[in-house]
């Protein structure tokens, strides 16, 4: 964590363009070494008292409320001359044009609490891997092939088209022939099929253009319609290049652009581009020699994707839109992260931690939320306005479209081309709204808010597609009106042309909140839950900082159900009488959450272990075991005398008629006694099934 004394805030109006009191604003900055206001912070003089102050007080991190592209690039100044790092907070188009004077001025300054609350250390990311190669196939578009940048090694598939007079130049291009037939792979290993009706043993000796059919035979490449009919002609070719049968190829590329093409993941596969506009010219730029650091941070020691061949949890595979994930094998899960996309969707359903972001962390949106909230001061002993914001609303505000639509808003109100107001939402920026999960909303409830947003893109989020956040806020609604809470949680899609929309829905929201009973800014999430069991997953793993959260907030409900429904990272065990009391099932889960004891008879669980991955429920050979989604509050240590194991099984256990040792429960022994009624033997006492396996072997040595 950056050091408080390291950290300089600055509070600006932008020429009083804002309705924001810097003077009230500045006051309310908390945990930094320094606050200062000015109604210009780009202005050419203060901005050398500015770069000063830094250099005076040896800041590292300086936070200025400054939006505006223009005042931002003046701003670089400060980082050129003293070495600081400037961090950016919108006050104007999210707070002085769209919140009256009061709310404004209490949002710009928890918006530059939470920037600072957010500057969490953490080490430099892994690279995905190096540099993942410049080879890009183009498929049947000569000028979006010409205009690729001159660092790719571009080759144009014909796809059946003559490329002889396509009106660009396509020097450094070279030319493919066939037509595609499948494309597969990812970023750095895509293979496509082509299929053609001349080999390679061509030599473009133009005689099977010139005496084959009219426009059956193309002349660059040189290669023959699927459709036309065989004859003498194809007797001309020197080489017997000619195939009607057709030939098949497959040639590898790193990225292909296939405008025709159609991609099965969900939100696109990385290096496989279907459009052919100017953005997949950028996006094919972007990723060429591809070298930068990991978005994501993984833990493959805590994964729980399965064991001994058994197919475990597979929630990262499942939500991951860009097939950056795969399972090379049932009890497996691997990361492609050069095809990552930074949308979190992966982070946010698993539930063991496994795999975090590297740059917006869960750790640091937690500590962010936990500045937003807060118990906000009133107006003073006379002023009996109450406080500047009154319902206190977390919004999980994805960084594209809805990012953009709302600064949209905010330059309308300032231009005067509509009255857009809205309530004071308390914003948190993620990179997709996939980066949210179970655990940030209840973390966000138990910090005090009295309710959460998810302000996303809608039915086109290029990551999930329609509707990614429905399941989650239906199913997070269902856990908080067990909790006692009511439904808190809402899902929003800005269009950045109906402001009226957004504000009439959100504030329709805001209304029906009633206020929460949890305190404003007295927790502080650790990221863990508050039993010792856990201390070997990573905090602010899903499934231990939600729990935490819900402990938190538990202090100050009543739960309408013992089991809250809804939380998907939670299972509840229960076993039948057909449990053979074998230890697949402890061997199998990847957390630990189930012990038995063959002396005892017992097989236990641990409700605060268990990701209810159901690695135990498909592996047990009995099939004894059902698992139910939902945390069961009286199975917490806390509800049971500090306990955190509860017998889900007994048995008597049958003991080796030789050595006295446990062979097996006693109705395994007898279903084997009946299953194999003959497997007795001379001299043998009793059946061989009431021997242990050390005894069995001395018997049949001797035998």
């Amino acid at each position: 964590m950056t050091d408080d004394s390291d950290v300089g805030a600055f509070v600006c109006s932008c020429a009083d363009t804002c309705d924001v009191n810097l003077d009230v604003a500045r006051e309310r900055v908390d945990d930094v070494a320094m606050a200062a206001s000015s109604d210009l912070l780009c202005g050419e003089d203060t901005l050398g008292d500015v770069c000063s102050v830094v250099e005076e007080r040896d800041l590292t991190d300086v936070i200025v409320t400054c939006p505006a592209a223009a005042g931002q690039q003046q701003l670089e100044r400060v980082e050129a001359e003293t070495g600081a790092t400037v961090h950016f907070v919108d006050q104007r188009e999210g707070a002085g044009w769209v919140h009256d004077e009061r709310a404004a001025t209490e949002k710009t300054a928890r918006l530059v609490n939470a920037a600072r609350a957010s500057l969490v250390d953490g080490d430099e990311p892994a690279s995905v891997g190096g540099d993942v190669g410049r080879s890009v196939a183009v498929v049947g578009d000569a000028q979006l092939a010409a205009a690729m940048p001159d660092s790719a090694d571009v080759s144009l598939i014909a796809d059946g088209q003559e490329l002889d007079d396509v009106g660009v130049d396509l020097s450094a291009v070279s030319l493919e022939r066939g037509r595609v037939r499948d494309v597969s792979g990812t970023l750095g290993n895509f293979e496509v099929v082509l299929e053609s009706r001349v080999t390679e043993d061509c030599i473009d000796c133009m005689e099977c253009v010139r005496l084959g059919p009219d426009d059956g035979v193309t002349r660059t490449p040189v290669d023959v319609d699927p459709d036309v009919d065989s004859g003498e002609w194809v007797e001309v070719c020197p080489t017997d290049a000619i195939d009607l049968e057709g030939v098949t190829r497959t040639v590898p590329f790193d990225q292909v652009v296939h405008p025709d093409g159609a991609d099965d993941a969900v939100g696109g596969t990385t290096g496989y581009h279907t459009d052919d506009d100017l953005g997949t010219i950028a996006a094919v730029s972007d990723l060429l020699g591809l070298d930068r650091g990991s978005y994501l941070e993984l833990e493959p020691d805590v994964c729980a994707a399965g064991d001994s061949g058994q197919e475990g949890c597979r929630a990262c595979y499942d939500a991951c839109p860009h097939d950056a994930v795969s399972k090379p094998a049932p009890d497996e899960v691997s990361f492609d992260l050069a095809a990552c996309q930074n949308c979190g969707a992966c982070t946010s359903s698993c539930p063991t931690g496994a795999v975090e972001l590297t740059e917006r962390s869960s750790e640091r949106i937690a500590r962010e939320v936990e500045a937003l909230v807060d118990e906000a001061p009133g107006g003073g002993l006379l002023d009996r306005s109450g406080p500047a914001i009154d319902e206190q609303v977390v919004a999980f505000v994805c960084s594209e479209r809805a990012e953009r639509a709302l600064s949209t808003y905010g330059r309308m109100a300032a231009r005067g081309d509509a009255d857009v107001s809205y309530p004071p939402i308390l914003p948190v920026r993620v990179n997709c709204t996939d980066t949210v999960g179970e655990a940030h909303v209840l973390h966000a409830l138990a910090a005090g808010a009295d309710g959460v947003t998810i302000v996303g893109c809608g039915c086109d989020c290029s990551h999930s597609g329609p509707d990614p956040k429905a399941e989650l806020v239906e199913r997070l609604n269902t856990a908080t009106s067990d909790l006692g809470l009511g439904e808190r949680v809402r899902f929003l899609a800005p269009e950045p042309d109906a402001p009226a929309a957004f504000a009439d829905e959100l504030a329709a929201f805001v209304d029906d909140l009633e206020a929460t009973p949890i305190p404003a800014g007295e927790h502080a999430a650790s990221g863990t839950s508050l039993s010792a069991d856990d201390e070997d997953l990573p905090a602010f793993g899903n499934r231990v900082w939600a729990l935490e959260s819900v402990r938190a907030i538990l202090e100050h409900v009543e739960p309408e159900r013992e089991l809250i429904r809804g939380l998907e990272s939670f299972g509840t065990m229960s076993v039948d009488d057909s449990c053979g009391m074998t230890p697949t099932c402890e061997n199998l889960c990847p957390t630990g959450a189930i012990r038995r004891s063959a002396e005892a008879g017992t097989l236990e669980f641990n409700h605060e272990r268990c990701v209810n991955c159901e690695l135990c429920e498909s592996g047990c050979p009995e099939t004894a075991i059902t698992m139910e989604t939902g945390l069961d509050v009286g199975l917490l240590p806390e509800e049971n005398d500090g306990d955190a194991w509860t017998t889900v099984h007994e048995e008597e256990m049958f003991e080796c008629r030789s050595c006295g040792a446990v062979v097996a429960s006693v109705s395994t022994v007898e279903e084997i006694k009946e299953a194999l009624p003959d497997d007795e033997m001379d001299g043998v006492d009793g059946h061989m099934a009431e021997y242990c396996s050390d005894c069995k072997g001395d018997l049949a040595f001797k035998l």
